[in-house]
């Protein structure tokens, strides 16, 4: 019988297995010869050393190596042939691995393993007859790095930053080499090494820069772990139910297949540094977004979209886990606390400044913690510049704090729409703009055109005005649309929500009238910019702002939805802009977000000192939209920017080609390598948003872009 791994594993010495040693009663082990009782204690040695120690990756090397077993007694001979192929000098490396499998100094160790799977992985991707055992090998090599690591933890406990730093690129490199799509990852091991030369470099931004890629490998980590459940936890559930297994144990299923590899000494590695990290960046535990004094009560919840519409009887502190930055803050919630990082000019963020409601994200687990488990208390809660304090309080604080507000609402202005009407022309030129023909959105645009500095750029622009969608939907070429939505709007009256989903579904059948088509065209021609569609007319019935309207007692009917039509800047970055601090109120301080993509470095710049920006954070988001030289139709209706009601981010803006998602790798990226490139461009940043507050006369939300280092302004708003 020609074995294909060492007997050690199999448990087969003289017909006595261990698990007929455990259940034997002890006066049949008596009667044991001596060298059965020898066989015995060794075997069963072996096998509780295969399970729990490096026994596995021992027979796995052996396997691929090649070894040879005599006959002994009645036992046939074994002979194992090496494997084909094995780069030069493989074996050493393995035999290296096994005379330091019980090192307490881990690192050289954990090094050849990494190194050992990376050689053998090129075999694993092709054609090899003994495919199986190279498997084997892989698996066990993955293994060994788990336990070696976690062998490593008490040392780590004192460990400076710099060795848990290593210990992280190691133990994601091995999950990398563990992954089929792993480009994110493979983008994180580069920023950790990055982030490790400049600590041995004593780069001053050392610790910001990791912190950026600790957050985003923490993403990277729940993305990984989504996919696993929706891969795994299926056939768990399946074969769950047929074999009659206990539903607690299926539900964990998943769970537990992750916690047994290197994601979860990845995640522990993570959280060990991460108070590390805050402490030397001075980061502190929290962002706060809308700086606002409250009383309510705790309530937890998995993510703020599934309780947008609800409304709370008593003033509500909502702890929420997942905040995405596109839903409405229901009605009696003082403060929403998140772990998640939202935009600060994302429509939530907005919302909460306009509203005077609390907005923090907590980058603490062990804060917000200690905050789900006052889940149904009363609390205080009290934001500084950069941190939150919070206490258990009486309801009398809160009859005191209610009374106060119940005053500030009545000096609050009424706010009104009034419907606009048609101004008899499709297609309108940016110096057509008016408050009758166009929103506001369009109008400061047109308004920045020759006021900015030569440095600044405005992307060309046209519009349809006020009206054009009334006007389309009326056009007998679309009646049928127009009686559609006509019963659908009844369906919505009577509180039929899912109306709203098929009234955006039936605005995409209109048919553009030809006077429409030419009248565009003619406006656009120097721009080459064709029809839009129908996307940004039907954004008007979108339920977020269909339900933020009637929060606030606003006609939804009496929203007019003009389009503007801008060109779009072929960007190497994007740019928001607060003239104003808006996690301070600081009125000498610019605060500025710069991305390429969905990644977020933060940085803010003292007025009277434009050219030296201060970063304050890097990006850590992994993924990245970029989009060619194109058209984009933003929606610009008349209920944006209303005094007493932020409308904006309510309505869809629709690029005209589709954006190209693409996953970043900062370590490339002059923004971040390049000290000087950097101050250059967030300077500029700086004085375009100093010189567009002085403009107008009042602190700006501007959005941007830059492209091939020049500035280009694409909106500005009243700061909220």
């Amino acid at each position: 019988m020609l074995c294909e791994r060492p007997p050690a594993l199999h448990s087969m010495s003289f017909g006595i297995t261990a698990s007929i040693i455990v259940n034997k009663p002890k006066s049949d082990l008596i009667a044991l010869s001596r060298n059965q009782h020898y066989t015995v204690v060794f075997d069963t040695t072996q096998w509780i050393k295969a399970v729990h120690s490096g026994a596995d990756l021992e027979s796995a090397i052996g396997t691929c190596t090649g070894y040879r077993a005599e006959s002994e007694g009645f036992m046939v001979g074994v002979k194992v042939n090496p494997l084909n192929g094995l780069p030069s000098g493989y074996q050493e490396l393995l035999k290296f691995l096994l005379d330091h499998l019980e090192d307490k100094s881990v690192e050289a160790l954990v090094e050849g393993l990494l190194e050992a799977r990376a050689e053998v992985r090129p075999l694993l991707c092709g054609s090899q007859e003994r495919l199986k055992d190279l498997i084997f090998l892989d698996i066990a090599l993955d293994s060994t790095v788990r336990t070696a690591v976690e062998r490593s933890y008490e040392q780590l406990n004192n460990a400076e930053p710099e060795k848990i730093m290593y210990f992280i690129s190691m133990v994601l490199e091995n999950l990398a080499l563990s992954t089929e799509d792993n480009e994110n990852l493979l983008c994180c091991l580069k920023g950790w090494n990055h982030a490790l030369a400049m600590a041995n470099n004593f780069d001053d931004q050392w610790a910001l820069y990791a912190k950026a890629y600790l957050d985003r490998t923490r993403l990277a980590l729940v993305t990984k772990g989504e996919e696993y459940h929706h891969t795994l936890q299926p056939s768990a559930e399946y074969l769950g139910s047929l074999l009659g297994v206990e539903q607690w144990t299926v539900n964990i299923f998943t769970e537990e297949i992750i916690r047994s590899g290197s994601a979860a000494s990845l995640s522990l590695l993570l959280n060990r540094l991460d108070p590390v990290l805050r402490n030397i960046a001075n980061l502190g535990s929290w962002q706060i977004i809308s700086p606002v004094e409250v009383i309510g009560y705790v309530t937890v919840v998995d993510e703020l979209l599934t309780v947008q519409n609800k409304s709370y009887d008593k003033p509500t502190v909502l702890v929420a886990k997942a905040v995405k930055g596109e839903e409405e803050i229901p009605d009696g919630v003082v403060a929403v606390l998140t772990p998640d990082m939202p935009d600060v000019l994302s429509h939530v963020s907005v919302r909460a400044r306009n509203s005077k409601v609390l907005f923090a994200t907590c980058f603490d687990p062990e804060i917000l913690s200690e905050l789900q488990r006052n889940d149904g208390k009363l609390i205080s809660v009290k934001p500084t510049s950069a941190d939150i304090s919070y206490r258990e309080t009486a309801e009398s604080e809160l009859l005191v704090a209610n009374s106060s507000t119940a005053e500030d609402d009545k000096s609050e202005p009424s706010i009104s729409l009034a419907k606009k009407q048609f101004p008899g022309k499709y297609a309108i030129c940016a110096d057509e703009f008016s408050d009758e023909m166009v929103g506001a959105k369009s109008r400061n645009i047109a308004y920045l055109k020759g006021k900015v500095p030569p440095s600044v750029g405005v992307p060309a622009s046209v519009a349809l005005p006020f009206g054009t969608f009334e006007t389309v939907l009326s056009d007998k070429m679309n009646k049928h649309v127009a009686q559609n939505v006509k019963h659908l709007k009844e369906k919505l009256s009577q509180g039929e929500l899912s109306a709203l989903d098929e009234i955006r579904n039936a605005l995409l059948n209109l048919i553009a009238p030809s006077n429409l088509v030419k009248e565009l065209k003619e406006k656009m021609q120097d721009c080459g910019m064709p029809w839009p569609g129908d996307d940004v007319w039907a954004s008007k019935w979108n339920e977020r702002a269909y339900y933020s309207t009637r929060k606030v007692k606003l006609d939804h009917a009496y929203l007019s939805m003009a389009v503007l039509v801008q060109e779009i800047v072929s960007a190497d970055y994007a740019f928001v802009i607060h003239t104003v601090n808006p996690s301070s109120g600081d009125r000498s301080e610019i605060y500025a977000e710069i991305v390429k993509g969905l990644g977020r470095p933060f940085f803010i710049c003292k007025k009277d000192d434009l050219n030296s920006p201060k970063v304050l954070g890097y990006p850590s988001k992994p993924i990245g939209l970029f989009i060619k030289q194109s058209i984009i139709f933003r929606s610009d209706s008349n209920g944006e920017d209303l005094e007493g009601y932020a409308g904006a981010g309510l309505y869809d803006s629709v690029p005209m080609d589709n954006e190209e998602v693409v996953v970043l790798d900062y370590t490339t990226d002059r923004l971040i390598t390049d000290v000087s490139f950097r101050n250059t461009i967030l300077s500029s940043i700086a004085h375009a948003g100093y010189a567009i507050e002085e403009l107008y006369g009042s602190p700006q939300d501007i959005e941007g872009v830059v492209k091939d280092g020049k500035i280009f302004v694409v909106q500005t708003r009243p700061q909220m």
